[in-house]
């Protein structure tokens, strides 16, 4: 998003002042990428924090697995946000999402059990 920003700002076509949050005043792609950024920011406190608690625990083994996963989850997830805003689309990204919670949610329960 910056370096499309930085484009535009650098093309003299937007002010280095005017952009809103929500991207609200640039085209709707632009406006999609930062609800995807946004989308990402949401989820790395809850899925980072878990990640920091099995390194700080030493319970990577019930995260790593299943890693990867996640990364590729939330990329796709992000990158069909950007492609599209069909009723598939959204859908996809809903199970994209689901995934990604699905995850969380094991990761959780297992820490926990491990912890206890």
């Amino acid at each position: 998003m910056e370096l499309l920003r930085t484009r535009l700002v650098v093309l003299g076509k937007s002010a280095p002042n005017e952009f809103r949050p929500d991207n609200a005043n640039l085209s709707l792609f632009m406006q999609r990428l930062a609800r995807a950024h946004a989308n990402c920011v949401e989820s790395l406190p809850v899925l980072g924090g878990l990640l920091v608690v099995a390194l700080i625990t030493a319970q990577t083994s019930i995260t790593d697995k299943l890693a990867y996963i996640l990364l590729v989850a939330r990329i796709l997830q992000s990158s069909v946000h950007l492609v599209s805003l069909s009723a598939a689309a959204v859908t996809l990204r809903f199970c994209l999402f689901a995934i990604q919670l699905a995850i969380g949610v094991y990761w959780a329960i297992r820490l926990l059990q491990a912890l206890a």
